[in-house]
């Protein structure tokens, strides 16, 4: 007879793991949902904007009138569906805690590649018929500058 597929051992990693993945699972859902309000309040500018490194970024969407009446999430997370929302605000949330309390925040804060696929994505849901009626391969801030952080308001 051959050897067993889940050895003592094989065994013993495996209930690692799942207790780890259970534990895992269980503090994303309460730092998500439980603490009260924390989900709704890391939504809004000024929780992006407590951070320190963040400050100039929310200084010009205030100063732009255009956007000034959407949250940060709705321009730089995914809005196709609440899963990947969710999804890329842990992701994205987690690197900028690590970046801040690690002290890695670059000197410039620039788009990832993501964020800057997301950023137009958004763009062109919200602007939907407006880009219907446009056909160029530019990104949307190609053109419109002030939409920019860096161009707009404070900076």
């Amino acid at each position: 007879m051959g050897k067993p597929f889940l050895s003592p051992r094989r065994l013993k990693w495996l209930k690692i793991l799942v207790i780890m993945g259970v534990i895992g699972a269980a503090a994303s859902l309460f730092v998500a949902f439980g603490p009260p309000g924390l989900y709704a309040k890391s939504a809004e500018p000024e929780f992006c904007a407590a951070c320190h490194v963040m400050e100039t970024q929310y200084e010009t969407w205030f100063h732009n009138g255009g956007h000034r009446n959407l949250r940060c999430v709705e321009c730089h997370l995914p809005n196709d569906n609440p899963v990947n929302h969710l999804t890329w605000k842990s992701i994205d949330g987690m690197k900028d805690v690590w970046l801040f309390y690690s002290g890695n925040v670059p000197e410039r804060i620039q788009l990832t590649a993501h964020g800057t696929a997301v950023l137009e994505e958004n763009c062109r849901r919200c602007h939907a018929q407006l880009v219907s009626m446009i056909k160029e391969d530019r990104r949307c801030w190609d053109c419109h500058r002030r939409l920019s952080h860096l161009t707009t308001g404070a900076m």
